[in-house]
């Protein structure tokens, strides 16, 4: 037992705890005093240094995926090149905003200066191009050209060269195989601008700053598809720039690649031939304007007759798309869109509207039908039609005495359609209207897919137009007042229609519905709509949605997403009279306006189907169209200021079907030599590491033509429409 008192024990007690209280007090105030140097003191100098540690993105552009024929030779693929590029962001650091650097970069590049600098100036409402439409903070390419040794200059110079930079870079390639252009199919790329980056942040497909984004063609059309995924590596770094850790990684995802029915051996046929078609036009003399034809532009489209699938596409004039990769120069942006380029980025074959002439006819044949008049019935083709005052004549003034709609078709007999579009506008009310008329002519012009766009997969494709009474009234109320203060009772041609137009041109006339029967008048279409119009009749009547996309397949091949064809209706017309205009179709090609450009065609064995038009525009020479069908495919071309539809664009669409059939100029076939005697059904053989195999293309060497037997078949038949 311990000899200590409790008193003493007790005071021990009380001081180590006295002792221990001053201990946790003096920890607590040096903590607090510290804590009070950190947030209150030196707080904000601390604030300033966290914010300095942050994240910065280092991406890797994913490979775009190829747009493919339909044998799976490439249209638009990938290559790498030496692309030199220069940070805005860098050069505005310096005193003079870069101008010393950039005029050394154009000497290294053999370019002038002023070229460099507006590669590098940025898009705004008062900058012409050549600009740069992208981010101001990514790289801005200056030239993909670049040489080794131009390359190795800047690099081993850098401190001449701040702010640029000359790296190896995939960029977008269009190789023309076969020297199958396509320009306006497939489209081009330009930089993703900020406007566009802030409108997709919410979406399943956000654009990084350095993206490229397809403009227009089916580099537009399937953009999401083939662009694929950037990758993005996050790193943390402190306010000298030091990394001091990996945030995140994201891999960059291949762009899927785009099969398409184009085959690039039928385009490169189609182009040549169309292109040697407007050279030919050049050469023939207009009698009514006294000068050779122009043929300033064209287009022919391809189609399967039984799908919508397209299989060439060619639209005249056309660019080099190469010429927007790695930044569009000045003088390639002037030769596209300048007052004397005849704006060859327009894809005419779905953007260009002219009047379709006599092509139309078989809308117009079957709203005859549709009006009860039999189509085996008895009409009159004089040589002219007059309705009061005016006169209507008939192609070449030439008269055919009483003979059917069928007829009427094979040798394009413009006054029987007169008549019969008179009666029933006369039927309608005439001037006085009934409260419900009829409109069979203008009605069925609309089920024919008129005057709305078909739905193909290429952007920006116009509606054309049905000037029905609606858009008669619309137009009239527009035009009204110009009209009045233009119009003359005596004066020129078109004073004096702008005079009668004041007067009452909200009114369906009788000038304006016989016009109207054989495609004239106000009436415009696209060579989209046209083959697709025919190609239902071949098919039996089914519209098709035109389609150029026929699979996506993804990067590895595992995914492949087939695009099949759809319908967007039915031609209003019953098996039998689509079977009547389908033998008089056939008619054209063998003893009507076209049959002196089919001679020696093996009718029996492909039967030939076609229709010729001649239309004529005001102020312009006529526009040549030739729309014609098979079983298995549809062509239709048309020539601005051409000529003549038979003159024209028929031995350039001959010349197309000899290719593709493999047919000499006698008409005697060899399958071997036919590029696609029938419709390729199947997809281009895709490998297990998504590689796709894809066959060679020889350039379209054209057949040597037979003009003995043309000349004796335009003796005997004569050319017209």
């Amino acid at each position: 037992m311990s000899n200590i008192p409790e008193t003493g024990r007790t005071q021990r007690v009380q001081i180590r705890l006295i002792v221990i209280q001053v201990l946790v007090f003096s920890l607590l105030l040096t903590l607090g005093g510290r804590l009070w140097y950190l947030q209150i003191r030196n707080g904000q100098e601390y604030s300033d240094e966290a914010k300095n540690n942050h994240v910065q993105q280092v991406v890797q552009p994913a490979a775009r995926g190829s747009i493919l024929d339909a044998r799976g030779v490439p249209l638009a693929d990938n290559e790498t090149r030496l692309v030199v590029s220069a940070s805005r962001t860098d050069l505005m650091k310096m005193a003079d905003d870069g101008k010393a650097v950039l005029t050394r970069l154009a000497d290294v590049l053999d370019m002038k200066p002023k070229d460099v600098f507006d590669k590098v100036r940025l898009c705004d409402a008062k900058t012409p191009q050549p600009c740069w439409n992208g981010s101001p903070y990514q790289p801005i390419p200056v030239t993909d050209e670049a040489t080794t040794q131009q390359a190795l200059t800047i690099r081993e110079r850098a401190e001449d060269f701040p702010g640029i930079t000359a790296e190896p870079t995939a960029v977008r390639r269009y190789p023309a195989p076969g020297k199958a252009n396509t320009a306006q199919v497939l489209g081009y790329l330009s930089p993703v601008t900020d406007e566009e980056i802030t409108k997709a942040q919410d979406s399943d497909s956000p654009y990084l700053r350095s993206d490229m984004v397809g403009r227009s063609g089916l580099e537009r059309t399937y953009d999401k598809e083939l662009r694929g995924k950037a990758g993005v590596t996050r790193y943390e770094v402190d306010n000298l720039g030091r990394v001091i850790g990996q945030a995140k990684n994201d891999e960059a995802e291949a762009g899927a690649s785009v099969v398409t029915s184009i085959d690039a051996r039928v385009q490169a046929v189609a182009e040549y031939e169309l292109n040697e078609a407007m050279k030919a036009a050049r050469k023939e003399f207009d009698t009514n304007t006294g000068e050779n034809y122009k043929a300033d532009s064209g287009a022919v489209v391809v189609m399967e007759a039984k799908t919508g699938r397209v299989v060439s596409m060619a639209s005249l004039p056309n660019y080099d798309p190469n010429s927007w990769v790695g930044g569009i120069s000045a003088k390639d942006y002037a030769k596209l869109t300048g007052k004397t380029s005849n704006f060859p980025l327009l894809n005419r074959a779905i953007q260009g509207q002219a009047a379709p002439g006599s092509i139309f006819k078989v809308i117009s044949s079957t709203a005859a039908v549709n009006a009860g008049y039999p189509f085996d019935g008895h009409y009159p083709c004089p040589s002219s039609y007059s309705i009061g005052g005016q006169t209507f004549k008939n192609f070449e003034s030439q008269g055919y005495g009483d003979i059917t709609i069928g007829r009427a078709l094979e040798v394009s007999c413009d006054t029987v359609y007169y008549g019969i579009a008179h009666k029933e506008w006369q039927k309608d009310g005439g001037n006085n209207p009934k409260k419900n008329p009829n409109d069979w002519f203008y009605k069925t012009a609309h089920q024919f897919g008129l005057g709305k766009e078909t739905g193909i997969d290429l952007p920006n494709e116009v509606s054309g137009r049905v000037p029905d009474r609606q858009w008669k009234k619309n137009f009239a109320k527009a035009n009204h007042d110009s009209w009045c203060k233009q119009g003359k009772k005596d004066g020129t041609y078109v004073e004096k229609i702008a005079y009668e137009n004041c007067l009452e041109g909200d009114r369906m006339r009788a000038g304006d519905s016989v016009n109207y029967s054989i495609g004239q008048g106000d009436t415009l279409v696209t060579p989209i709509q046209m083959a697709t119009i025919y190609a239902a009749i071949s098919n039996g009547g089914t519209l098709y949605d035109p389609t150029v996309g026929k699979a996506i397949v993804s990067a590895d091949g595992k995914t492949v997403q087939e695009i099949a064809p759809k319908s967007h209706g039915k031609l209003p017309f019953t098996q039998k009279t689509r079977n009547e205009i389908d033998e008089a179709l056939a008619g054209v090609a063998t003893r009507g306006s076209a049959a002196w450009r089919f001679g020696g065609w093996p009718q029996d064995k492909i039967p030939m189907h076609a229709k010729t038009g001649t239309a004529e525009v005001y102020g312009k020479q006529t526009t040549s169209w030739f729309a014609t069908y098979t079983k298995d495919y549809t062509v239709v071309m048309t020539i601005s200021q051409g000529g003549t539809g038979s003159g024209a664009s028929g031995p350039a669409v001959r010349n197309i079907y000899n290719a593709i059939y493999g047919l000499d100029a006698t008409g005697k076939q060899d399958v071997k030599k036919a590029l696609l005697p029938t419709p390729q059904k199947g997809l281009p053989k895709i490998g297990t590491d998504g590689t796709i195999d894809a066959p060679t293309i020889k350039p379209y060497t054209p057949a040597s033509e037979n003009p003995a037997t043309e000349q004796t078949l335009a003796a005997v038949l004569g050319r017209r429409d």
